[in-house]
């Protein structure tokens, strides 16, 4: 038997052409915004909890020096910050800072789950259309016999099609699903490594300090992250 070409233009559109139909079938069109967003992502610059630091430092003085009341909010172009900031300014409460940093940290994990989910659904469907892709050449056998080239050809074609469902799977999808996964998971570690630095300045700054509730809030944050 000839050997079997690495490439098969019916086998790539049945395989990859189908896992994709499929997965844009099962997921709705949030799914799939936020998946894309996500990938997308991946080939941005990384959160760098330094750089965030550098750019609170001025507020922070600013804070320490002249008191939260007399603190007005500093754009630095990220939109956690910019919001927590504003929200201790208004509130003078280290708590509402907390709280807040919460809601943004629920809100970016569900949409990298969202996005996880979708990419660990399509890997599973990669292997299951390399199944259809041997069904395929199957069918496509004579009904008179089974001729040497015919016969081939099927072999060759249920070969491929397996071949670039398991690739697709393990070689594509589920290293991209892990790697939004890692990605998020090293974001919310560095935004929290922040929130703990802006805690640790501001709190001499507060006009009071309810040290348990904020005690509290911090041993929260650690059990979430």
């Amino acid at each position: 038997m000839p050997p079997v070409p690495l490439f098969d233009g019916l086998s790539l559109t049945i395989v990859f052409g189908g896992t994709l139909l499929a997965t844009v079938l099962r997921s709705g069109r949030r799914e799939l915004r936020i998946t894309a967003q996500a990938l997308a992502g991946l080939f941005t610059r990384h959160f760098s909890a330094a750089q965030a630091k550098a750019d609170l430092a001025a507020q922070v003085s600013a804070i320490r020096r002249d008191g939260l009341l007399r603190a007005s909010p500093r754009a630095i172009g990220d939109r956690e910050f910019d919001d927590v900031t504003d929200v201790l300014i208004r509130s003078r409460s280290l708590d509402a800072l907390i709280e807040r940093h919460h809601d943004y940290r629920r809100a970016r994990v569900t949409t990298a789950n969202v996005a996880v989910r979708t990419l660990a659904q399509a890997a599973e469907l990669g292997p299951v259309f390399g199944m259809v892709g041997t069904l395929v050449s199957l069918s496509r056998l004579p009904s008179t016999g089974l001729e040497q080239g015919a016969l081939s050809g099927a072999i060759s074609m249920a070969v491929m099609t397996t071949l670039y469902g398991l690739l697709l799977a393990n070689l594509v999808l589920a290293p991209l699903a892990r790697a939004v996964e890692r990605r998020s998971q090293d974001e919310e570690k560095a935004r929290q490594d922040v929130i703990d630095w802006l805690s640790g300045q501001i709190e001499p700054a507060l006009p009071f300090a309810p040290q348990p509730v904020i005690h509290a809030a911090h041993h929260r944050a650690r059990e979430e992250a």
